[in-house]
């Protein structure tokens, strides 16, 4: 999960990272209120901040410099409401304004290639730092950090000398990253980046501008990060499926998935696609007439409530046309899977109105295939091969998109 800049801000502080105040504001009025009071910290001086989960706000018109109250208000005006890369600002962060005198960047991230973490360091930061690396990857310093030990002092002593930091300036930074480390380490992160991390004309340092990436996986025993999901942004029938337990992923496509392993199930929209590119009347023009609607991965148990489940998160998609349900049985044999297909049609009842195209392969497959051919569901086609199923799904989908 993503967090917003604000979010990770409090999370910053929270850990005892340097930041300077800020607060949220849902209108104009709160943008002038908070900046009235967060202003008399820095001479009035506030920055008003589009709360998106994507970069180049700056480039986009969302960071507003105001110097007093009104011209917070103003600037929330201009900035609530606009779409920044498709996304739409709906929240804007009043921050205290600061006297910057240098820019770094810092974050601390999962080298999955490698199997460890990474901290990247430099002392130009506020740029594009994608751009830095390729043109100049001198500036950016990469040094391996050991998930056992993290970022002590002596690690970080090691970034910053490795990123070019004077001994005076590197000597402030020090803990700061440390604390960065702290943030990483016990909030299950995958990604703490800052940029930029600043050097005002003090000679403070501070965290100017954060994100963060929390780990998924570690939710059982991140409770609270339940508070930080954007659920105003979600999608309807992801947060569906993830109520139910699901391992779910909207697309865009128009032929509904299910299967059993995720590795399966990415092989799965990967023949699906390439049936709906094969279809007479797919061009470059119009694209294809058939794809993937979403990655469900219901993974080994196929039980009539889980496929039952699945299939109303899919059949609710609005965009899907017809369903393919691929399983290959292994330790839940296929006749289990088909009993679970024929008892969760019978659950849905009259809301399973789109197709099925069912292949099932392994375990007890004769068994499966001969209970979903005695179920004569009509709604239900049996496939023989993996190809042939995302095949005739495609057909389906195709013909129904065409008839609609």
């Amino acid at each position: 999960m993503d967090l917003f800049e604000y979010q990770a801000r409090d999370m910053f502080e929270k850990h005892g990272v340097p930041v300077l105040a800020g607060a949220t504001a849902d209108t104009p009025e709160e943008a002038r209120a908070a900046a009235e009071e967060i202003g008399r910290r820095a001479g009035g001086v506030t920055v008003v901040k589009a709360q998106v989960k994507t970069g180049g706000r700056g480039k986009a018109g969302g960071v507003k410099v105001a110097k007093s109250a009104p011209e917070a208000q103003i600037a929330a005006e201009e900035i609530l409401g606009m779409d920044i890369k498709g996304h739409t600002v709906h929240r804007v962060m009043i921050a205290e304004g600061a006297r910057i005198a240098e820019e770094y960047y810092f974050s601390l991230l999962l080298d999955r290639a490698n199997r460890s973490l990474l901290a990247m360091c430099s002392k130009e930061g506020g740029v594009e730092i994608e751009q830095l690396a390729v043109e100049r990857p001198e500036a950016l310093a990469k040094v391996e950090v050991d998930a056992n030990t993290g970022i002590d002092e002596a690690k970080a002593q090691e970034i910053v000398t490795e990123a070019g930091f004077e001994d005076e300036v590197a000597a402030k930074i020090v803990p700061v990253l440390q604390r960065l480390w702290q943030v990483y380490r016990d909030e299950d992160a995958t990604l703490v980046e800052v940029n930029p991390l600043v050097k005002t004309e003090d000679g403070d340092i501070i965290a100017l501008d954060g994100k963060i990436t929390l780990d998924a996986n570690a939710d059982f025993r991140q409770p609270e990060h339940a508070d930080l999901e954007d659920k105003a942004a979600a999608d309807p029938l992801e947060a569906k499926a993830k109520k139910l337990g699901l391992n779910y992923v909207k697309l865009d496509g128009n032929v509904g998935i299910i299967g059993n392993g995720a590795g399966l199930v990415m092989s799965t929209l990967d023949v699906v696609a390439y049936a709906g590119e094969q279809l007479p009347g797919h061009g470059e023009d119009n694209g294809p007439l058939a794809s993937p609607a979403n990655f469900l991965d219901i993974g080994g148990g196929a039980s009539a409530e889980v496929m039952a489940n699945g299939l109303d998160v899919i059949l609710g998609d609005e965009q899907v046309k017809a369903v393919f349900v691929n399983v290959f049985g292994g330790i839940t044999a296929c006749d289990a899977v088909a009993n679970g297909i024929v008892q969760a049609l019978k659950i849905l009842g009259d809301e399973a109105t789109k197709p099925l195209v069912v292949r099932l392969d392994g375990n007890n497959v004769e068994e499966g295939r001969s209970i979903l051919t005695e179920a004569n569901h009509p709604m239900v086609t049996l496939a023989e091969t993996m190809d042939g199923g995302a095949q005739k799904a495609a057909e389906l989908a195709a013909h129904s998109a065409a008839t609609n």
